[in-house]
């Protein structure tokens, strides 16, 4: 699978030039309000989600567009991250949709942090495989650099 998406860049470079435009603290807190259900921000959805999110902001179910935007709103926390996101973080561990946890099981991985260890732990138990593979990653990661 190439790292490339169909817009023509890699969803990380998406994200660092939306970050360059903006500011990471304001990317990340556009993350943070669309974890939280907010979907004002068009801009930073597309920037997140490509021209998947462009369809979806004309055509799918709102349960559709709130699940991918949970997914790409922990997407943009894999690539533009702060602290001040550890609170919705924890939360997309717990979310019912399992894309969701699998990829915050990847940010914390990615950001080494270790405060959210025992979540991420508990998550290799998940009833998916994906989440649970992500969470044994993540826990291995964690566990080697003493996070």
């Amino acid at each position: 699978m190439s790292s490339r998406s169909r817009w023509g860049i890699s969803p990380r470079r998406s994200i660092e030039a939306e970050c360059t435009r903006r500011g990471k603290a304001a990317v990340v807190a556009g993350c943070i309000a669309l974890l939280d259900g907010d979907t004002r921000d068009r801009r930073l959805i597309v920037a997140l989600g490509g021209p998947p999110a462009q369809q979806m902001l004309i055509g799918n179910s709102r349960a559709d567009l709130l699940l991918w935007l949970r997914v790409w709103a922990v997407r943009g926390l894999l690539w533009a991250w702060d602290e001040s996101a550890l609170d919705a973080l924890s939360a997309a561990l717990d979310d019912d949709a399992w894309r969701v946890r699998e990829m915050a099981a990847k940010v914390v991985a990615r950001h080494l942090l270790g405060d959210l260890l025992s979540s991420v732990a508990n998550l290799r138990n998940d009833p998916v495989a994906r989440v649970r593979q992500a969470a044994g990653r993540s826990v291995a990661r964690l566990t080697l650099a003493r996070a």
